[in-house]
Parts: structure tokens; C-alpha cells; sequence
């Protein structure tokens, strides 16, 4: 998530650059000088720009009045908490992923994507090798304040909101809903932005017409849903499940809207494997709620500092993260 920033049973084959950095995850560097392009990176340093956010995965630079160049880092958050462990290569997934959804969404809404290649702004290749494939140059734009939260199924929050009020988010749901159900129809359940460390806060509709107008707020309604709709006909042909999912949205000086930052990721959403699908238990993922299920194991308060992970969870979470992304995006047989 980007904060306070103008934007004007598959197993692979891991490199063995990821092995190493599994059995030693804080062998990551944060110096692109001092690494190959297969380390993981858990901070990006562009020497020649100036760093101006960094959020709770993405490290943004400004590369001029019109455009930002955003790394999408190997960080994990979960429950809003940086975790000290990066998962290799998890950035690149993240940015193939979103650039094939991007595509794919391109016919409903514009993105910020921009056709400015990164050797243009990063022309030294020493510097650039590990920020190939985890890079966008983007237009600069103003984000709304808001996550679009789409959720299909009664799960997370949604499911413990339901489970306290016979709601979620202000929204009345039929009562004797099961964890995991499908929800009657897919609801709009946006949240606010939190900065890294804060937790984000569910808003009902007439909060975010508050924030961004009514007529915005309408649109970008619209447009989370129909996105939501396209993406789960296209991934429950693949034999996945789009359970919920987060988008955000920017502004360019016209009043144009956009969305920004990933879409339809592992980090962003939850995917489930349809033949393992059931409902009363939190049903197996490819995103990282592998993760927030073994957090909650442990005696943390889901406040910073996090936890470490240990090698086993960080292995089959790039596993998963790999898994999804090829299902998703493999060619049809």
C-alpha cells in the first residue's frame, strides 16, 4: 500500500540464490551495488533518485514532475506489521502478476503504467539488475484516501465483523453464514489507508462518500466490483477462487481516474485452490494467509516488532506465491 505519496501441487524449482537466502533470509541486502539480480531485496537504493516514500512492500522514487518509479521489495507485511524476513523473489511475482492483470483490466479503467523503460532511468546496469522485473515507471498521481475491499466470501475480518454483529462492515448478511461461505453477492467494503505499523479501519459507504464525494465514490464502487467479477470468471476457469481483494485508485490533475499500485496479487488478495474449497475452516491459499495462519500460532500482539519466520514457512510461501502465478498466467493447454 502506498501512503502519502503523489502519483502525478506443483513444487518449483527454486535458484539457488533463493535456497541460500531461505536457509539465511537476513542475508538479504539493501545495497543493489552489492547483490545479484536473484537476492532478495528487502530495500531498494537507486542512488541517482531520491527516495520518497516507502511503504509497507514498495519504495518509491521520484523520477521527475511526471513520474515515480515504485520497487516492489521481497517485504511481507501481515496484520499491517513489516516482518523482518524477506521472501525471495516474492517481488517479482508481485509485479508480473499486477502487470497481467493490468492488461487484462486495461478495457474497464486506465492504470498508471507508462511505457518508460527502466534503463532510461536507471542506466546503470550494475544498478539495475535487481530491480529488472520487480519495476514500474508510472504516472505521477494523486491516490484517493480509501482500499477498495471487494470480498466474494465471508472470511478475516469480514468473518469476525459477522460473527460479532451479523455484518460486515455495516452491511446486514443473512443470519447462520458459515466461515468461508459465498456471500450472496459480492460486497464493497472499503477501508482506510494506514501508514506502516498502523492498522487499516473498515469504513462503510457513506464514510467513503465523506472522504472522495459521492459521485467518486460511486465509480470506484462500480469499477472494484466489475473488476472483481472479471477477474473471478477468469481465475475460476483456471481452478481458482478469488475470495477478496483490495484495490487502490489515483487521480491524475484532470480529476482522471486510475488504478494504482498492484491489483489481483497474492499480497492483495486471496486465492484458493477450487478443489480444496470448503466451508466452516479458513480453506488453504496461495496468498499469504499461510503466513497470518502460522502468526497465529504465536504469542505476538500483531503490533511491530514482528516476528521471525521460520525457513519452512518462507520456502512454502515462495512455493505458493510461484504456484499462483503460474496457474494464473501459463498459457491455455
Amino acid at each position: 500500500m502506498l501512503t502519502g505519496v503523489r502519483f502525478n501441487s506443483y513444487r518449483p524449482c527454486l535458484p539457488l540464490a533463493v535456497q541460500r537466502a531461505i536457509m539465511n533470509p537476513q542475508a538479504a541486502v539493501t545495497n543493489p551495488l552489492a547483490m545479484n539480480s536473484d537476492a532478495p531485496v528487502f530495500e531498494a537504493d537507486v542512488p541517482s533518485l531520491a527516495r520518497i516514500a516507502r511503504g509497507k512492500v514498495r519504495d518509491i522514487f521520484e523520477v521527475d514532475d511526471q513520474h515515480l518509479l515504485i520497487v516492489t521489495t521481497d517485504r511481507l507485511s501481515a496484520y499491517d506489521v513489516v516482518l523482518p524476513d524477506p521472501i525471495p523473489g516474492k517481488g517479482r511475482v508481485l509485479t508480473e502478476l499486477s502487470n497481467f492483470w493490468f492488461a487484462r483490466m486495461a478495457g474497464v479503467l486506465p492504470n498508471h503504467l507508462t511505457d518508460v523503460p527502466l534503463t532510461r532511468v536507471i542506466p546503470d546496469a550494475r544498478v539495475r539488475a535487481p530491480l529488472e522485473g520487480r519495476s514500474m515507471i508510472v504516472r505521477r498521481l494523486n491516490p484517493l484516501p480509501i482500499e477498495a475491499v471487494v470480498r466474494g466470501y465471508l472470511i478475516g475480518s469480514g468473518w469476525r465483523d459477522y460473527c460479532e454483529t451479523g455484518a460486515v462492515c455495516g452491511i446486514e448478511l443473512p443470519a447462520g453464514l458459515p466461515q468461508a461461505a459465498r456471500l450472496p453477492e459480492p460486497l464493497f467494503t472499503p477501508a482506510t489507508k494506514a501508514a506502516a505499523g498502523d492498522h487499516d479501519v473498515n469504513i462503510d459507504f457513506a464514510a467513503t462518500c465523506d472522504l472522495i464525494g459521492e459521485s467518486l465514490a460511486n465509480k470506484v464502487r462500480a469499477t472494484a466490483l466489475e473488476f472483481f467479477k472479471r477477474a473471478n470468471d477468469y481465475a475460476n476457469r483456471r481452478g481458482i477462487i478469488v475470495a477478496d481483494t483490495k484495490f487502490e485508485f489515483g487521480l491524475d490533475d484532470a480529476g482522471k481516474l486510475y488504478v494504482i499500485d498492484e491489483i489481483l496479487t497474492p499480497d492483495s488478495s486471496r486465492f484458493w485452490p477450487q478443489r480444496e474449497y470448503k466451508t466452516g475452516v479458513s480453506p488453504p491459499s496461495f496468498d499469504k494467509q499461510f503466513v497470518r495462519d502460522y502468526l497465529e500460532t504465536l504469542d505476538w500482539n500483531k503490533t511491530s516488532p514482528g516476528p521471525r519466520l521460520p525457513d519452512d514457512v518462507i520456502a512454502q510461501t515462495v512455493q505458493k506465491y510461484r504456484e499462483v502465478l503460474n496457474i494464473l498466467t501459463a498459457a491455455p493447454p
